[in-house]
């Protein structure tokens, strides 16, 4: 029987192109849940939906709704019983955390609360197959060189954002223990693909390119180093999720008896934001200029490098299968395709 999927934040970056891959991989039903913010953009939906025939389409259910509020009687009829859970939605704009944080409590902390207490409602009815909770990298604030963290690392939260999800991801470890609901969490960090903000450093860096403007490097004090990352195409973060609510694959409790299953999900390459830069630059057979910045002076909250150990995940079958540079290739030439997403 085909399972009805239940996705929070689906007409976000991430969440969009998770639609895409269940429409192409799957016969679910998918009920998508947004309250249509900065973030969320229909037109991402709608520009995904119209590569499907009308009988695809009509497996998307589309359900304004924001999750500061419970999810109540009428709402929950309009779901109506979802096998799975993925919440993606949250407020993820490092910015605005620090100068807003607590619009960040109330859509991250709060948001999580509301969803997981409707998700509690149906694994009580035995309807609920598995709750997964996308989380962040930031969660375990800054790396040093060398260092990848593991999926049970210690959180060290440099600003509201990273805090709030590392709350939410709290609360689904107590919603797992207490009430023995079948939760799982990702982390993943710098996504990158079509129909991203065009204020990200990507799209706005292949803009700037494009036009033969300086692209602002963010570096450490000596403005020498760039800082760095293990970015990863929005399409592979959506095959990991697919991967890991197919397979649920299991994983053992730690020393301390922390039986609520992590995952990361990281790229395969570390790089640096220069040696990126360039390489979109390449891309459209253009010089880079640019500009190296200190980034504790330009963005306070910020984080010179982050990494995630990705072994976990290699073990049990799932890496990404396109190499970074190709990524970079066709993301590059789909936005200068597509202009309209560059905010062009």
């Amino acid at each position: 029987m085909s399972k009805h999927v239940l996705l929070t934040g689906a007409a976000g970056f991430v969440g969009h192109h998770i639609v895409e891959l269940l429409l192409r991989k799957t016969d679910w039903c998918i009920t998508v849940l947004d309250r249509l913010d900065f973030s969320g953009n229909l037109n991402r939906l709608q520009d995904i939906l119209s590569d499907f025939p009308a009988d695809e389409k009509k497996r998307v259910n589309i359900l304004f709704h924001d999750l500061k509020a419970e999810i109540n009687p009428l709402l929950s009829s309009f779901i109506n019983n979802p096998d799975i859970i993925l919440h993606v939605a949250a407020g993820s704009h490092v910015d605005r955390s620090i100068s807003h944080p607590l619009e960040f409590v109330y859509d991250n902390v709060v948001g999580t609360a509301n969803i997981l207490e409707y998700a509690r409602a149906l694994h009580a009815d035995k309807k609920l197959e598995t709750f997964l909770y996308f989380s962040t990298d930031e969660v375990f604030g800054p790396a040093p060189n060398g260092i990848a963290y593991s999926e049970r690392a210690r959180y060290n939260s440099t600003n509201p954002y990273s805090a709030t999800k590392a709350g939410g991801e709290e609360l689904c470890v107590a919603y797992r223990n207490t009430y023995n609901m079948p939760i799982m969490i990702t982390h993943t960090m710098n996504v990158f693909g079509e129909r991203q903000s065009p204020e990200k450093f990507i799209p706005s860096t292949i803009r700037k390119v494009n036009e033969g403007q300086s692209v602002t490097i963010h570096s450490d004090r000596t403005k020498t180093k760039a800082g760095s990352r293990f970015y990863i195409h929005a399409k592979d973060v959506a095959d990991a999720l697919y991967f890991l609510i197919t397979t649920k694959p299991a994983t053992e409790p730690d020393v301390g008896g922390a039986n609520c299953p992590k995952f990361n999900i990281v790229g395969k390459e570390e790089i640096d934001n220069l040696q990126l830069a360039q390489l979109i630059a390449a891309s459209q057979n253009k010089e880079l200029i640019f500009e190296m910045v200190d980034f504790h002076s330009s963005r306070p909250g910020h984080d010179l490098r982050y990494a995630l150990d990705g072994s976990l995940m290699k073990s049990l079958g799932w890496e990404p299968q396109i190499a970074f540079s190709a990524r970079i290739k066709e993301v590059s030439d789909w936005y200068l395709n597509n202009p309209k997403w560059l905010g062009l």
